[in-house]
């Protein structure tokens, strides 16, 4: 028997982990809201999709994903899996049919990530080591996490997920915006994507806006209340 409320997929970012929903996971359990928020292996955009696609499609019934930062990227391609209604975008890349986060960055100013990304090389079974990328640590707080408190910042400095660089490169293989209906929170102040990135996207999308006007890139971290709001509505108008 499957229930009627989507079950809601949070997919998170690049040098984050699926503890920066923590805030988000327990408004929406205070909802009544079912919600998973499974590990993005940030190790391509092809395969990290794939990945998200086959956890969503095991969920019974509806579900609505949630991506932020490189997660939009994702959800853009796994929201093609059947059982999907919507998505919602957080802070987020949404990319059309064969782009990739490099080229939709590249149509805007960079934002002060570019110049602050540390790079690490990690064994494949094949051929040389590759090259992932975290923001160095004394960039982290004004770069990530502005509007979150510096103890806090610290914490998740030291904890980042690197991201394979890679990953800027590959092209979405698909635009689920095109066939479902779609959410985006813009975070104002954001130093890890530039704002119009995410507004552009989000236009091109169709999607509902909210924008926070002073909110860092970690919005979900700081504000999980109103992001939580966004999914929310999005819950109602899919269920």
């Amino acid at each position: 028997m499957t229930t009627a409320t989507p079950t809601v997929l949070l997919v998170h970012g690049a040098f984050a982990d699926a503890a920066s929903w923590s805030g988000v996971i327990a408004e929406l359990q205070g909802s009544g809201i079912p919600v998973v928020a499974p590990p993005n292996p940030l190790r391509g955009l092809a395969s990290d999709a794939a990945y998200i696609a086959s956890f969503a499609a095991q969920i019974d019934g509806p579900v609505v994903l949630v991506g932020h930062s490189y997660g939009g990227a994702l959800i853009t391609v796994a929201g093609t899996t059947e059982n999907v209604v919507g998505l919602v975008y957080v802070a987020a890349y949404a990319l059309e049919e064969g782009e990739s986060l490099g080229e939709l960055q590249g149509r805007f100013p960079l934002s002060s990530l570019v110049s602050n990304l540390k790079e690490w090389r990690y064994p494949v079974p094949s051929g040389d080591p590759v090259v992932e990328v975290t923001i160095a640590e004394a960039a982290f707080p004004s770069v990530f996490a502005a509007d979150v408190p510096a103890d806090v910042t610290k914490v998740l400095a030291a904890a980042q997920r690197p991201l394979a660089a890679a990953a800027f490169e590959e092209t979405a293989a698909a635009a689920a915006w095109k066939t479902k209906p779609s959410w985006a929170l813009i975070a104002g102040a954001d130093q890890a994507i530039n704002p119009e990135v995410e507004r552009f996207g989000a236009k091109r999308a169709g999607a509902t806006v909210v924008e926070l006007e002073g909110a860092s890139h970690a919005v979900a971290v700081s504000q999980p209340k109103a992001v939580a709001d966004l999914i929310r509505e999005a819950v109602r108008a899919t269920s």
